[in-house]
């Protein structure tokens, strides 16, 4: 009855929009939340900038909002900072990715998480370097995710009726 859609709008660098979504493909802890419902991973291909809405759906409001309490979205949203790095992460060696809320103000800590660091997400996408399927650990050319987002918007709706199958 109280069913609500979170969209986490992701602007990413022309060209790299399959690349990032690959890190959503293996969740780390979203799908075995309670209230957890479903996702859905859109890609959008523009010339400008591709953009990548995560779409997941929850049994309520409280759900979404334990999830994003959670230690395990902590996990999934943490970035590490670069060694030597002059801007290095907190005591605690991770921070959430900043961002704008979705208002377009500049967010910082728990709120850009919830606004700008995929909640609607999955895990696997914490930065932390790791060589994906078919890369060697030393392709040190490849990009770090979180240097191809450009910018994030959160939306929650609360749906009102559903049409089609189940």
């Amino acid at each position: 009855k109280d069913m609500i859609v979170v969209t986490n709008t992701i602007q990413i660098k022309s060209g790299f929009g399959e690349q990032v979504a690959e890190r959503f493909k293996n969740p780390k802890g979203v799908h075995t939340m309670p209230g957890f419902a479903g996702m859905e991973l859109l890609l959008d291909r523009k010339e400008e900038s591709d953009e990548l809405k995560v779409v997941t759906h929850w049994t309520d409001k409280a759900s979404f909002d334990n999830w994003v309490n959670s230690d395990s979205f902590k996990q999934a949203h943490a970035r590490r900072a670069p060694e030597g790095a002059e801007n290095a992460a907190p005591a605690g060696g991770a921070q959430p990715m900043g961002g704008t809320a979705a208002d377009g103000t500049p967010a910082s800590g728990h709120a850009a998480s919830a606004a700008s660091g995929h909640p609607a997400g999955a895990g696997g996408h914490d930065g932390s370097g790791a060589p994906e399927a078919g890369h060697g650990a030393a392709t040190a050319s490849a990009p770090n995710p979180k240097d191809l987002m450009l910018g994030s918007k959160l939306s929650i709706h609360e749906v009102l009726f559903r049409l089609g199958a189940e």
